[in-house]
């Protein structure tokens, strides 16, 4: 799972640790993180070709969506973050736990270097500080 760092048009260092901390590994996407993106372009106006840029890069990608078992896996990951103080329960970061409870459902790390994701019980987070040089 990635965070939308990665879809960052101009030259971005952090994007680029990213890369080298992916390699070949396939990548995915949440819905939540597909979300966020057009919230992005929409809200900047991106123009149409940019937009269509951004769809054609989601489209190369795996787009994971929520089933029954990812939506009891962010229930129980709320849970779990209430009972030990963590920010991840709180309202306002239902759509972060979206993505870690996908990462955590599929058993695979999530790509972030937002801090919001460190300590979260169940997610291994890789982040760009994970690369030489980050």
């Amino acid at each position: 799972m990635v965070f939308g760092s990665m879809f960052v048009e101009q030259p971005n260092p952090m994007a680029e640790r990213y890369r080298t901390l992916i390699g070949h590994s396939p990548v995915m996407l949440s819905f939540q993180t597909v979300t966020e993106l057009r919230f992005g372009a929409l809200r900047a106006n991106w123009g149409e070709l940019r937009r269509r840029r951004l769809e054609r890069r989601i489209s190369e990608l795996t787009v994971v969506q929520p089933d029954d078992e990812t939506m009891t896996v962010c229930a129980r990951l709320r849970v779990d973050c209430q009972r030990i103080g963590h920010a991840l329960a709180d309202k306002i970061h239902n759509g972060d736990r979206w993505i870690a409870a996908a990462a955590i459902r599929l058993n695979v790390p999530l790509v972030s270097d937002d801090g919001i994701f460190n300590d979260v019980p169940g997610l291994r987070l890789l982040t760009a500080r994970d690369v030489r040089g980050g």
